[in-house]
């Protein structure tokens, strides 16, 4: 099997049906990307709930393979509802992996958001209207980059161990300071991308195949002008299924110091 497979229930190459609501014009060019490995515990629940706050968007799961039938339940589901597709992957090939995957899809089908969410109902779907209200601000300051945080006035974070907390603002520090970050959530998921912005990307530069690839694109993106916001969330840790996060702390480390050589160096 390839690493990579489209679902067989639709044309790939066709665009996504999308609803005729004339008041939701930046929904409908708008794809949500969720990486999924056994969640279908959640996905279902999280699909209905994206569509009953954002009927207008397109959702994309990239699923590496499943065991549990979570690439089985999205192709199911898409036979009936056009706004969903599935992009099977052969194996557990990396959550930074499979958010390039769902970008250079968004990219490929002319959207003009991306915006990406956890699987495991944390990243809740009421707050993504918050993040594309922002992205459509007049002027020319609105961001390329909205980022639903936990941590600037507002948000915060509901379940975690001291440990998790602790982890978790630890690399946020060192991500500001190594890399000159300015957004206070830097390893956060729950984030909308500007498609034009990511056009410009080099992905082939991106190293990142876990979840130091939060913090490694702010900064490639950060190296393009990017401009980036936040606007709060409640983060709510999991309560079905188990965490993917595992033991990736050393390798995010050394990925982060890494690039804060780089960023010291100007290379």
């Amino acid at each position: 099997m390839s690493p990579v497979s489209w679902s067989d229930q639709a044309d790939m190459n066709a665009p996504f049906s999308t609803s005729a609501n004339s008041a939701a014009v930046v929904r409908r060019g708008t794809l949500v990307t969720i990486a999924t490995y056994n969640e279908i515990e959640n996905l279902p629940r999280l699909v209905d709930e994206i569509f009953s706050y954002v009927p207008d968007v397109d959702v994309l799961v990239i699923d590496d393979d499943s065991p549990d039938g979570t690439g089985h339940w999205c192709d199911r589901r898409s036979q009936t509802d056009s706004r969903l597709r599935c992009l099977h992957r052969s194996g557990k090939l990396g959550l930074g992996s499979a958010m390039i995957a769902g970008q250079k899809f968004a990219i490929e089908k002319d959207y003009e958001f991306v915006l990406n969410m956890d699987a495991d109902f944390s990243h809740h779907p009421r707050y993504i209207n918050n993040l594309l209200s922002a992205m459509v601000v007049d002027g020319d300051q609105a961001p390329d980059v909205m980022i639903g945080s936990r941590y600037v006035p507002g948000g915060r974070v509901e379940g975690w161990s001291f440990k998790r907390h602790f982890m978790s603002r630890t690399v946020n520090f060192f991500a500001r300071r190594l890399l000159g970050l300015r957004t206070r959530d830097c390893s956060g998921a729950f984030r909308c991308y500007r498609t034009a912005l990511l056009k410009q990307l080099d992905y082939g530069q991106i190293k990142s195949q876990g979840y130091a690839f939060q913090e490694e694109i702010l900064w490639h993106l950060k190296r393009l002008g990017a401009r980036m916001r936040e606007s709060p969330i409640v983060f709510v840790d999991r309560q079905h299924g188990k965490s993917k996060i595992g033991g990736e702390a050393f390798a995010a480390a050394y990925i982060l110091f890494r690039l804060g050589l780089r960023n010291w160096l100007r290379i």
